[in-house]
């Protein structure tokens, strides 16, 4: 009864195309959900994330949630997500993926989600590690544990967006290590992130985290430019 009531004075728009939510719709509205560019990598077998990190890092499985096309509704929920604090992208997003991801075998012996971190003067400013509810809802989906008490990032680099690809690969060399290493020893982990582009950030973590004894990785994110 007072949901109409709030929406009289404070309207709920969606975070994609900024129009005005009916009631029974939450932060995406009916049409974006239905407009927005899903891949299908993961039911069709498509390694289109696996060849974007080919030569530079093993992985098991790759898959992404949606085609990032500029000035389009994927660009649109992350600006909101990164930059407008409204987390709540993170988890409807991760909530989407993780209930895909339950019904396929190969992501059925997940041991661990990791996340990729954010170095902690940036945490601090956002206040929120943009992929963290994204990585928990697919960690529940699947019954794997979820920990970011493993990868840290240890240098603060300015974004990577407006850097060429060869700036970006030469960047990333120290920019991450490892602690707890024990807890993923023999396991099979799911690294998530928001957008792979050229793949350099996700390289970076692969490698660090294959350092470990007979560890497996496999990759989702919520987008792929």
């Amino acid at each position: 009864m007072l949901k109409p009531l709030i929406n009289l004075f404070f309207p709920e728009v969606c975070y994609a195309c900024h129009n005005l939510l009916t009631d029974n719709e939450d932060t995406i509205c009916l049409n974006c959900r239905h407009d927005l560019p899903v891949t299908n990598f993961h039911f069709e077998d498509k390694d289109d994330v696996i060849k974007v990190l080919y030569g530079r890092a093993k992985i098991e499985n790759g898959t992404a949630l949606f085609r990032f096309e500029k000035k389009g509704l994927v660009q649109q929920l992350m600006h909101s997500l990164k930059y407008k604090n409204n987390e709540k992208i993170s988890y409807i997003l991760g909530d989407w993926l993780g209930n895909e991801l339950k019904t396929l075998k190969k992501y059925q012996d997940i041991d661990l989600v990791i996340p990729v971190p954010l170095h902690k003067n940036k945490l601090k400013k956002r206040g929120y590690n943009q992929v963290t509810k994204f990585g928990q809802q697919i960690s529940k989906a699947i019954n794997a544990n979820y920990n970011e008490d493993i990868l840290i990032k240890i240098t603060n680099t300015k974004s990577q967006t407006t850097k060429q690809r060869l700036t970006r690969w030469n960047n990333n060399d120290e920019l991450f290590a490892l602690q707890n290493m024990d807890a993923i020893d023999n396991k099979h982990v799911l690294l998530v992130d928001d957008i792979i582009t050229t793949g350099a950030t996700l390289e970076a973590c692969v490698n660090i985290l294959q350092q470990v004894k007979n560890v497996k990785i496999s990759i989702a994110t919520m987008a792929i430019a």
